[in-house]
């Protein structure tokens, strides 16, 4: 083992994902959680309303997303992603009835847009060549700023693609996460756009596994204990309190601090942190989809945003949910539950549910609040960030997280030389 410890703050996706670069580079780490179970936002329990272990959100990555694929080889789970073989997108209009399915390609040359039966109904070829603007937006340039927010293409296929991306309205969105995302998935081709969901939790695929590789080499992972506040002396952090008096940090110690803006904010004095939030509600719906369901399904013109098909249930997606988090929850569920019986063609009664709201979700991925994201360093050298919402050039994904987590762990082992 290399001298001093790695005390890392948080077991969400960041926090685990630096734990096991630390303990790769030979360091004797330490992750603390304040919550009673590991996960962060990609948590997964048994829920006894409808009996059923479900995720607190439908996180989706992309088969292009390499952090995901490293951290995932990393710890050694064998089983593949879910999810389909061409990067196929269904929709339905639930205010006309009209469905169609965007079929992107394979291979890094787009092709797709030559073919109607491929591209969005009421489209041209023409009409994608827009999108290359997005790719050269300035940092405080929205969507808007760089291409038009109207017309089929735009309420067929990119507001509802960003919105679910961004989870913020896409025409606010921040030009230049927008443009990073598309460098990585759509003009990588479809292989490297091909959606990929959790299977047959989040906890299955990302979280246990991590857990059992720590605690396999000796590392230990505490829950229920929340830091209160940081001593610092010069350029170092010097103490942790944990909410019993302050306790000495090593001199050749490391702390990677892996927990929401709101409290790094709190806990870090003078940090910028994003201010601004946007929710997501996902609704759970205790039943066996009907035969041939596409995996996923863009719904518009309905309250739902996207369906997804599990073998045990269906779950609703609602981005940048804001309206909806102080409604009623059983309307919210009868709402879904009409928005899934049109979408899919098929009557049920409601089955068991739940709904899951999320009020802070995600930062608002504005360009003002893409400007408040910190970078990986501090003014203390031994103290570091990690977090979807520090400066990773991406929205707030899971990738964003898995690489956030891998960037502070790396400039951790610099600061121990």
């Amino acid at each position: 083992m290399r001298a001093g410890r790695a005390i890392v703050v948080g077991a969400g996706l960041a926090g685990l994902s630096a734990a096991v670069r630390l303990t790769e580079a030979g360091m004797a780490v330490q992750v603390m959680e304040s919550a009673a179970q590991a996960g962060g936002r990609c948590r997964s329990y048994h829920d006894p309303q409808i009996g059923l272990t479900i995720d607190n959100g439908n996180h989706l990555v992309l088969a292009g997303n390499l952090a995901v694929r490293r951290f995932r080889e990393r710890i050694g789970v064998p089983e593949p992603l879910a999810g389909p073989e061409h990067a196929d997108f269904s929709f339905v209009d639930l205010a006309d009835g009209r469905r169609w399915t965007v079929r992107i390609n394979d291979g890094a040359v787009p092709w797709w847009v030559l073919a109607r039966n491929r591209r969005v109904p009421g489209t041209s070829a023409r009409d994608y060549l827009s999108l290359g603007r997005l790719l050269f937006g300035k940092a405080n340039e929205t969507v808007a700023d760089r291409i038009g927010t109207e017309g089929a293409l735009w309420s067929r296929l990119i507001d509802p693609v960003l919105l679910a991306i961004l989870n913020t309205p896409p025409e606010m969105g921040s030009a230049r996460l927008t443009a990073a995302v598309m460098r990585e998935s759509l003009l990588r081709g479809g292989r490297a756009s091909l959606p990929r969901l959790a299977h047959p939790s989040l906890a299955a695929a990302f979280i246990d596994p991590a857990l059992v590789w720590l605690e396999e080499r000796g590392m230990a992972i505490t829950t229920g204990r929340r830091l209160r506040a940081m001593g610092t002396e010069g350029d170092r952090v010097v103490t942790l309190d944990w909410g019993q008096g302050p306790e000495a940090v090593g001199k050749d110690d490391v702390v990677v601090l892996a927990v929401p803006p709101t409290v790094a904010g709190a806990l870090v004095p003078g940090l910028t942190v994003p201010d601004a939030f946007h929710a997501i509600v996902n609704a759970h719906f205790a039943i066996v989809p009907p035969a041939a369901t596409p995996p996923m399904l863009g719904v518009l013109g309905g309250a739902a945003q996207w369906l997804f098909a599990f073998p045990d249930r269906i779950s609703v997606t609602v981005s940048a949910a804001d309206g909806m988090v102080e409604m009623d929850r059983e309307a919210l569920a009868q709402r879904f539950w009409d928005d899934i019986q049109r979408a899919y063609g098929f009557s049920a009664p409601l089955p068991p549910w739940q709904i899951v709201k999320e009020k802070r979700a995600t930062f608002a991925a504005t360009p003002v609040q893409d400007a408040r994201r910190p970078g990986a360093r501090t003014a203390w050298r031994n103290l570091f960030l990690a977090g979807d919402w520090t400066q990773t050039g991406l929205p707030a994904t899971m990738e964003g997280a898995i690489r956030s987590g891998e960037r502070a762990a790396r400039l951790a082992q610099q600061a121990v030389g």
